[in-house]
């Protein structure tokens, strides 16, 4: 007997795609999507400024693209002057007679570049050498070719057991560790002195000793050693045999046991030895940075205590080894200790810090021989981003911050200047924009690249006194861009949970755009402390956001709580819950787009991520699948136990507790009632790649259905581009409802 709901199914579907003007996903979408990259490359000039300052502080050089090519300039700022920096022509004739290849003068790819005091010679790599090139005599000269750099995991732990000897300050000694004790060398005689023999294989000195200024004393963290715990990677599909291999990578997790150090100071001559005492920093998750004070009779060291509630500037005497704290940094849920910055002032009696204590990130000055706070350098609702440059001698600081400007994006950043007790405010980049800005040595001139994600950018020169513009150099060209059907992202804004806090976000549609279709959304993620995320500088190509909306999606990104540089608040809303990844505020930014343009489909909400934001998306579809219908996955952290301990602690807190299978999408797995494909890179050294595996194996055991890819060989990744077609694939498929083209067809047409 014929099934008719089979039969009809189909055309039901197809009525109901018509109906709600669903035609995209089609293979010229797929080919329109792919070629995307291609269709905006070089279609952009007289942007991309990066500004390289020279030894003279009044000169720096330049590539300017232009539609001819690219044109190595030069510019004098004292005198308003720009010229190519040497003939392209002629460098390129010469490096095509030294190589015996072709060289186009119109795209010279020189690497590395270096240019002398007086601009008349270059230094520079290209193809795999280093050359010396005369500007003026037009000659060329090949001097060694370049050493290629060996792969060095980001995450190697250094135990500080093996390292080469320090100099002292006078040159006369070395200080070096030999049998896990500290020993000094006299380089006059060569004769050699054990400063300790309490060393042993399980707590030795460090090989990093600190001179102090004298040459009389040395500073060295005795440690406690642990043994370093490894992750392990399976490569199954190596290039030079047909067996697997095993690679192993330092790892440390949540919860796992540290090193423990403690500040020893010697006396070179009598060999006196001072042990600090540990009592202000007894729970050590890094005790680090010797810096001793000028009269060399102590030195500054820093604590940052496990879980992260307290940090502390501590300063140790070299006459009685006695530990004080000068500066002690206390939170409820966590101190931000890479919001950091310290400079020692005023001859070294007082000390610039970085805080967010009072909700905002800001500058103090503590006295260093008291240990109190003397003033607050700068105030209000906004954010200090990085400190540029201190100048003692003029008591003053260059900052960048964001959310000065009232009624404009909270995160554009701007450059600023400030005397150290909080008067003379100046702004020095003024105009609306996210402002980057390269400062010359003397810091007398700046250059000054903005733009906005619909703002093409604008380089100008100016003087940093008072952010006057000196002269214009670069205003992008777009038109080439604009022609190929280029569309700016929209900015859209809209409150968050607490009805009051404006969440920012982007809104992506594809070139063809059509007002009268209806459109799924698709989320792109990356949410968390540690930034914020959404671009704000111009790109004519953003590789998460525009190929993909060429498929008939409307795709968003948007900075909900949990994230930085709004205020302390907006960001603790991770603590002891990543799992919260600003959903709330996300799902209300979205509803208000869709209520605002009923184009965009409420009922049809994917999102994907990687890394974080792989854990965050999987997260989206087990916590808020009322919201989100299709999650796509890649090498996310899925269990926080199992991901680096410096990110973790920081969010996670220490000890390990509920808290972390609370946002564990392991432990949550059975949830799971939305589409949910995962992707992860076997050989993926940043986040576990058991991580995938042991959300598979919930997910299993709960007999849900997911779809997995594994890509043999490869590391943290949002799929590469085998993994981006199954991604359009899956939600062309599972928001669209239709069949994705055949990979095959799709091929063929290409």
């Amino acid at each position: 007997m014929l099934d008719m709901k089979k039969i009809l199914f189909p055309f039901a579907l197809c009525f109901i795609q018509i109906a709600s003007g669903f035609s995209q996903g089609t293979v010229d979408d797929y080919k329109r999507a792919f070629d995307l990259h291609d269709k905006y490359k070089d279609k952009v000039f007289y942007s991309n400024v990066s500004p390289q300052w020279t030894d003279r502080a009044d000169t720096f050089w330049y590539i300017r693209y232009t539609p001819e090519g690219d044109e190595y300039t030069l510019v004098d700022a004292k005198k308003k002057t720009r010229k190519p920096l040497f003939d392209h022509q002629n460098l390129a004739d010469a490096l095509a007679q030294a190589t015996s290849e072709k060289v186009d003068a119109s795209h010279l790819w020189l690497k590395n570049v270096k240019i002398s005091t007086k601009a008349d010679s270059l230094y520079f790599e290209f193809n795999g050498k280093k050359w010396f090139y005369s500007i003026q005599t037009n000659a060329l000269s090949e001097k060694e070719e370049v050493k290629k750099t060996k792969y060095e995991y980001w995450g190697n732990v250094d135990t500080e057991r093996e390292g080469k000897p320090i100099v002292s300050p006078d040159k006369k000694y070395s200080a070096f560790v030999k049998d896990n004790n500290l020993y000094v060398k006299d380089l006059n005689t060569g004769t050699e002195k054990a400063l300790s023999s309490d060393g042993t294989q399980a707590e030795y000195y460090s090989v990093y000793p600190s001179w102090s200024l004298d040459s009389k004393k040395i500073a060295v963290m005795r440690i406690k050693g642990v043994d370093t715990p490894l992750l392990y990677l399976i490569e199954s599909s190596p290039k030079d045999q047909l067996k697997p291999k095993v690679q192993t990578r330092d790892y440390f997790r949540p919860g796992d046991t540290l090193a423990f150090r403690t500040p020893v100071i010697f006396d070179v001559e009598s060999g006196r030895q001072f042990v600090g005492s540990t009592d202000l920093c007894p729970s050590q998750f890094s005790l680090w940075g010797f810096e001793w004070i000028n009269d060399s009779k102590s030195a500054l060291f820093e604590y940052n205590e496990r879980g992260h509630k307290v940090y502390r500037i501590l300063e140790m005497s070299a006459e009685t080894g006695a530990v004080r704290s000068v500066i002690e940094e206390k939170a409820e849920k966590y101190v931000n200790y890479s919001r950091y910055f310290k400079r020692l002032i005023n001859n070294q009696h007082d000390i610039i810090w970085m805080s967010e204590r009072d909700n905002w990130n800001h500058l103090y000055i503590y006295d260093r021989l008291t240990g109190k706070l003397k003033n607050q350098i700068t105030k209000g609702e906004w954010y200090v981003r990085e400190v540029v440059d201190v100048d003692d001698k003029k008591g003053e600081i260059i900052f960048s911050a964001n959310g000065m400007v009232p009624n404009e994006d909270p995160y554009l950043i701007r450059y600023y200047k400030i005397r150290f007790d909080g008067t003379g405010l100046t702004c020095l980049t003024p105009e609306t924009g996210m402002h980057k800005a390269w400062f010359s040595d003397d810091k007398k001139y700046l250059v000054d690249v903005y733009s906005m994600v619909d703002k093409a950018p604008v380089a100008v020169l100016r003087r940093a006194k008072d952010g006057k513009i000196i002269m214009p150099l670069e205003k992008a060209d777009i038109s080439a861009l604009l022609k190929e059907g280029w569309k700016a992202p929209e900015v859209f804004v809209a409150k968050g949970r607490d009805g009051k806090t404006d969440i920012w976000g982007i809104i992506q549609r594809p070139t063809n755009f059509d007002p009268n279709k209806k459109y799924p959304v698709i989320e792109y993620i990356y949410s968390g402390p540690g930034s914020q995320y959404v671009p704000k500088t111009f790109i004519p190509y953003n590789r998460y956001l525009s190929a993909i909306a060429e498929l008939g999606f409307i795709v968003v990104q948007m900075d909900g709580m949990s994230t930085s540089f709004r205020s302390k608040k907006f960001e603790e809303v991770c603590y002891k819950n990543l799992k919260d990844a600003g959903f709330p505020d996300r799902i209300l930014w979205t509803k208000a787009a869709c209520e605002k343009y009923p184009y965009m489909d409420i009922d049809g909400v994917g999102i994907f991520g990687a890394s974080a934001g792989g854990q965050e998306a999987m997260a989206a579809v087990l916590f808020h699948p009322e919201h989100y219908k299709a999650a796509y996955a890649a090498c996310g952290c899925h269990d926080n136990r199992m991901d680096k301990i410096w990110w973790n602690e920081q969010w996670m807190g220490y000890p390990v507790d509920s808290s972390y299978a609370a946002s564990s999408n392991v432990v949550n797995a059975h949830l799971l009632t939305r589409p949910l494909m995962l992707v992860v890179g076997e050989l993926d050294d940043n986040v576990d790649p058991a991580s995938t595996y042991q959300v598979c194996n919930e997910l299993i055991k709960a007999k849900k259905n997911f779809e997995l890819i594994v890509l043999p060989g490869v590391g943290h990744t949002m799929g590469n581009e085998y993994g981006e077609h199954k991604r359009y694939d899956f939600f062309v498929k599972n928001l669209m409802h239709v069949e994705p083209p055949a990979w095959s067809e799709f091929e063929t047409k290409k």
